[in-house]
């Protein structure tokens, strides 16, 4: 689904057909929705999701990295988060004192809509969620889950951070000062992020279901 994965293995490379992942019809529509950059002093629609669980580490480290912006920021954020039940509390306190306009749940059912309407996501970078921000075509702070043996997350990752569609931090760099140094960054900075959003969709691909299909019909010789 994702070019590159067996580059270390020329044998097995020569035998694959890259197609992309095929796409469920949320994300189809919402790869027809244009990416908008957030205007200088307006407001910055942050979407942080972790997976179909929820990931602890962003309930972790971005309320305390959204502490450290400067305030006049606070104001421009939207947040939508994902949030486990059981971190929800000490992550809408944190909100709640800062007066930052922020939507939480454990699980989003219209999440290709709302991926759609964001400006910059963090997230894990499972190789769905990977292939769904490059078709959509959204700049990304991707956190790898560390521990897996292939690493397959982390390669996941590289392949939009190699094509500068997205920041790739591991979880040992992933701190609130370096989260919030780069939200900074990026908030004073939208054609950066117009510019991931476009390299992001480059790497997209929406016609995944039908190149499948015709691949099968080939091997098949119908």
């Amino acid at each position: 689904s994702l070019p590159g994965v067996l580059d270390r293995d020329p044998a097995l490379a020569g035998k694959a057909t890259t197609v992309g992942t095929p796409m469920r019809p949320a994300i189809l529509a919402a790869a027809a929705v244009k990416y908008t950059p957030p205007e200088v002093n307006g407001p910055l629609r942050l979407l942080v999701v972790g997976g179909s669980q929820g990931a602890r580490v962003m309930s972790d480290i971005v309320p305390p990295a959204i502490e450290k912006l400067a305030p006049a920021l606070w104001s421009r954020l939207i947040i939508t988060q994902q949030v486990r039940e059981e971190d929800m509390a000490r992550v809408r306190a944190v909100y709640d004192r800062l007066k930052i306009d922020a939507e939480l749940a454990p699980f989003f059912p219209d999440l290709p809509a709302r991926l759609a309407s964001s400006q910059l996501v963090i997230s894990r970078s499972g190789a769905g969620t990977v292939a769904e921000l490059a078709a959509i075509g959204r700049p990304s702070i991707l956190v790898p889950l560390p521990g897996a043996i292939d690493q397959d997350q982390f390669a996941n990752a590289g392949v939009l951070s190699q094509a500068n569609g997205a920041l790739r931090i591991t979880q040992s760099d992933f701190t609130p000062e370096r989260l919030a140094a780069e939200i900074s960054a990026f908030a004073t900075e939208p054609s950066r992020l117009t510019a991931m959003a476009e390299a992001a969709r480059s790497v997209g691909r929406l016609d995944a279901a039908e190149r499948l299909a015709d691949l099968v019909t080939k091997v098949a010789g119908i």
